[in-house]
This record gives C-alpha cells, structure tokens and sequence, in this order.
C-alpha cells in the first residue's frame, strides 16, 4: 500500500513545478554589487541600514541534492519523477534525518500525526488554504522587505504576508490566533531575532503532518553573511505537542536580479479531481 504522506509529497512537488520560474527574472538591480563581468557579486559586504545588516531581498533555502531524498524516502519517493530543486527537507518533515522513536511528540501529537498520514488531502495545500510557518520559510522564495520600524515578509506561496514590528512593542498576551501569527523583532547584535506567537492550529509543520497548537511559540534568527547568504535558525517551542523545544537550520541563498509574482491556488487548478478520495 502507497505511503500516504507519499501523496502529499506529490502534492507539494506538483504545485512546486506551477512556481518553479514564477519570478520576474533577468531585470538587472542597481543596488546589486557586481563582479567586473557584470555578473552579481553575491559574497560582497552585506548591506547596512541604520547601523544593522539589511536583510531585504528575494531570498530561498538552499537545497539538497535529490540523493539526500532518496535516501530516506526510498524508491517509493523516486518513482513519482519530481524535481527537488523548489524545497529543503525539512519542508517534508522538520525532525528530517531523525528516527521516528527520537522524535519529542507527545501522545495527543502523535495522535494527530497518524490521523493526518491516514487522510492526506486534509493538508491545508489541497484546499488553497495557507500553508503558514515554517513552510513559508522553505518552500520557493520569499521577499523581505526591512523598514526602520517594521520588516514585511511577502512568500512566493499563497500565505499572507506578515508584519514583524520592530518598535519595541511586546507581543499580544491574547492574540486572535492566525496562520502566521503575530511577530515582533528585534537585534542582537547583527541577528535579528523574530519571536512570533498567536498562531492557529491548522497549518502543518510539514508535509508529514507534524501538528501545532496555538500555544506555540516560534523564534527565527536571521544573521546575513555577506550580500547573497544569510543563515537561518527556526526554533519552536510547544509544550502542548513536545517535549522540548527543538530546531531547524538552514542557509538563504539571495535571488538576485528577480522578483515575485502572484500566485492564486484555485487559478486554473486541474489536479484535486484526479487525487485518491
């Protein structure tokens, strides 16, 4: 019997080939530092604003080769013939590389794990629905956009943009719980460091179904290396699904010279009438 996070998988890949070259590709940035052959110069000085590192720009997770799938997925993950050049692993499972018994779930997340693995078109995706946090961080591209008092996040999948307020103000104790959540930022020394709470619990964490509850807590940690890397750290904390916080790491490579398009999910959709009922 076929996986059935398998399926979800060849959901994820399907709608990654529909924003495979969805950027507006091959405009040339002045703002962009250039070798002597016109090319970007993306291991140039990071750029500055107001005394911090500028994190502004088009951005994307580095990829894994697709050996690194096939590994843990086996043949069952190559026959579905898919590019893996639009995600990182993580994307399809946030405890990618760990063995199941290590995982810190709790009863009821585990519970909602196996529910979810057992009824794969209840995936957020499937339904145009948000696909919220991480996955906005490590699926195709995501534009930040950094203001001296806010950054603007804009993702290249269909989730709403966020607003990571970064005057001081201290996150709601009551939040209204949303598919992004609320966030605020602020520096420690050239990291800027994102805490989000007020979250729903109906986004995954990933394709596997790893649930979160409105009780999460997310801390993100941006330090850009130099003008086209940045390192990224994601913890999260949710004492009501795990048993410790844990964390994901991931290097943002710049796209330079490009820029977003729209999405819209249910657009010429095709695919929901030939999935498995």
């Amino acid at each position: 019997m076929r996986n059935p996070s398998t399926t979800i998988i060849g959901i994820i890949f399907a709608g990654a080939l529909t924003y495979a070259h969805a950027q507006w590709v091959n405009y040339p940035d002045a703002r962009i530092p250039r070798t002597k052959d016109g090319k970007p110069n993306l291991t140039a000085a990071a750029p500055h604003l107001n005394g911090k590192p500028d994190v502004s720009g088009l951005w994307q997770a580095e990829r894994s080769p697709a050996r690194e799938y096939d590994s843990v997925l086996g043949k069952g993950f190559t026959a579905l013939q898919v590019d893996t050049h639009d995600i990182t692993p993580n994307v399809l499972n946030v405890f990618w590389g760990m063995k199941p018994e290590e995982e810190p779930l709790r009863p009821e997340a585990a519970a909602i794990l196996k529910h979810r693995q057992q009824s794969p078109l209840e995936y957020p995706h499937t339904q145009c629905l948000p696909g919220g946090l991480p996955l906005a961080l490590l699926v195709f591209t995501f534009k930040i956009i950094q203001m001296p008092k806010e950054i603007v996040m804009l993702s290249e999948t269909a989730d709403p943009p966020r607003q990571i307020h970064t005057d001081g103000r201290p996150l709601p104790k009551d939040p209204d719980p949303t598919w992004m959540g609320y966030s605020n930022g602020h520096w420690e020394g050239d990291t800027l460091v994102v805490d989000t709470n007020g979250l729903n619990d109906r986004a995954w964490l990933d394709a596997f179904g790893h649930p979160r509850s409105e009780s999460m807590r997310i801390t993100e940690r941006y330090r850009r290396r130099d003008f086209g890397h940045m390192d990224l750290e994601i913890t999260f904390n949710d004492p009501k699904y795990y048993t410790r916080p844990f964390t994901i790491k991931t290097g943002l490579r710049l796209m330079p010279d490009s820029d977003l398009l729209e999405y819209v999910c249910a657009e010429n959709e095709k695919d929901r009438i030939h999935l498995p009922k």
